[in-house]
């Protein structure tokens, strides 16, 4: 008898526990694409990398330079002139190498630092949106493969609605 009552009181509490759960989604890129900040983020982005892209350029005609020089230059050399001109320009061909891979690096954090204030005003719209309604949960559908979801628990048009964001014509 006991066993029967645990498994009954067993049964009452994992539903009572699956029917207070309601689950929510959100496509959380879309809403940033379309936040007006993104815009100025995309830009401040691309200035950065215009900076960083000119002082690459520089470093790169800097090397042609003296590779042009030292291809002229290079019958009239001694041995010994010959390798220290080669091993300056290994030298600046690996700086130019390790700069575009650092500067790939510097773009993405750039980008990251200017996106997270954008990542935060959206975080705290899904919270109130998903405190207001009664959801436990709020799963993106950016980037991740449903099976099934019913539309009527997507909570992207309420977040663009709390965060005051005028959907553009065309992506509506």
């Amino acid at each position: 008898m006991k066993l029967k009552i645990t498994l009954l009181l067993t049964a009452f509490l994992c539903i009572n526990a699956i029917a207070q759960t309601k689950v929510g989604t959100i496509d959380s890129n879309y809403i940033i694409n379309i936040m007006p900040e993104a815009k100025t983020v995309v830009k401040m982005t691309q200035d950065y990398g215009a900076k960083l892209d000119s002082i690459f350029v520089k470093k790169v005609d800097a090397f042609k330079v003296k590779l042009n020089d030292y291809k002229a230059k290079e019958k009239e050399m001694g041995e010994l002139e010959k390798k220290v001109v080669q091993k300056e320009l290994n030298e600046l061909d690996q700086n130019i190498q390790k700069y575009q891979k650092n500067g790939n690096t510097l773009m993405g954090l750039k980008k990251d630092e200017l996106m997270r204030p954008l990542y935060k005003k959206l975080n705290n719209a899904i919270n109130e949106i998903a405190k207001q309604n009664g959801y436990t949960q709020i799963l993106t559908i950016s980037g991740n493969q449903f099976a099934y979801i019913d539309e009527k628990f997507d909570i992207t048009d309420l977040v663009i609605k709390k965060l005051g964001i005028v959907i553009p014509k065309e992506e509506k």
